[in-house]
């Protein structure tokens, strides 16, 4: 199942468990703490007390009481001291003990916090990408959904390295698309020039263009009119419809030589979506979906564009959302939640 990214309050997450980044005592605080303890009222207090407090990197759970979830998994992360006191491993061992505790009680649904990132001190980026690599590992042999909760923008923080190029591109695309786009809109000062006179157009294309290519295989007929000049039936265009987002699908699975199991991890995509997709030949799935396919079947650009079109959809330079998809499929990276990472950043929709 996914792992999202959602900007949010925490205490209002409906899932099964919310992590807590508490402190060793386990008795409440500032920040994320604080609000926790506020949201499910003094029995989680109680509850705590009968813990014995936490040791860092290890995690300890209560029920969620007044709290939108069943579970409050308790949490202690390191307090950045400059990574060098064994910080990574701590905050590491923070997510893998959380998840441990969250598949133990059965939860299909776990929302974190991005521990240590706030009055602890650590590095957001680092912070961040230590929380993505353990809930990926984990991901990769369980089947729940994971979300990242970040309570605003200034929380969330990716290498700023790759923010400029991001945005360089979207700047010499996007921005460049929509300054053709006004330059069209605009007022025209002058009727312009005739245009030349055109074949006219019918069904797939003008009618000199289809009587000089061939007929495709199995067609009924040899053009738009056919040998008599009688126009096709519908029966006839619909017996030759292509392939379907479905089908390419599977296909494509096959030839990359991966189980369906391995496809829709990769793609950051619910087992029981992939099990409706694969069971309806006609299925018809969101943009983001046939992305996400996309970027785990690692398909190159046009490849991209054929899979979009089979669902009906298109790539536009005109679209922010869009334009950071073909920077990332031109430069061959196909890390779905680095992707994610960095659409959220932009404030566009993410997949899967």
């Amino acid at each position: 199942m996914p792992l999202l990214i959602e900007r949010n309050d925490i205490t209002k997450i409906r899932c099964d468990a919310v992590v807590n980044a508490a402190n060793n005592r386990l008795a409440g605080g500032g920040g994320v703490d604080g609000a926790i303890h506020r949201a499910a009222g003094p029995e989680l207090h109680e509850a705590c007390m009968k813990l014995g407090g936490c040791p860092t990197g290890q995690a300890k759970i209560t029920k969620g009481f007044r709290m939108p979830c069943q579970y409050i998994i308790h949490t202690v992360g390191p307090i950045w001291m400059g990574g060098g006191r064994n910080e990574a491993a701590l905050l590491a061992s923070c997510y893998r003990e959380s998840l441990r505790l969250a598949a133990e009680y059965d939860c299909h649904s776990v929302a974190f916090p991005l521990i240590s990132a706030g009055a602890f001190g650590y590095p957001k980026e680092e912070a961040l990408r230590i929380a993505v690599e353990e809930i990926r590992d984990f991901l990769r042999d369980h089947e729940m959904t994971v979300i990242i909760v970040v309570f605003d923008r200034n929380s969330f923080r990716i290498s700023r390295e790759l923010m400029k190029e991001v945005a360089e591109y979207i700047d010499e695309r996007y921005v460049e698309e929509h300054s053709i786009s006004r330059q069209r809109n605009a007022p025209a000062e002058a009727a312009p020039a005739a245009l030349p006179k055109r074949e006219p157009s019918g069904f797939f294309g003008s009618a000199k263009a289809r009587t000089d290519a061939p007929a495709p295989a199995g067609a009924a007929y040899s053009s738009e009119c056919g040998d008599a000049g009688i126009p096709p039936r519908l029966d006839e265009m619909l017996s030759l419809l292509d392939e379907s987002f479905s089908e390419m699908l599977l296909r494509k699975i096959d030839e990359k030589g991966m189980t369906d199991a391995q496809c829709y991890k990769r793609a950051n995509i619910d087992r029981k979506l992939f099990s409706k997709i694969r069971a309806n030949a006609d299925y018809k799935p969101s943009k983001p979906t046939v992305i996400a396919f996309a970027i785990a079947l690692e398909l190159p650009l046009d490849e991209t564009k054929e899979m979009l079109m089979k669902a009906g959809f298109a790539l536009s330079r005109s679209s922010k959302f869009d334009v950071i998809i073909e920077y990332f499929i031109r430069n061959k990276r196909y890390d779905i939640f680095e992707i994610n990472e960095v659409l959220f950043s932009f404030d566009q929709m993410t997949l899967g």
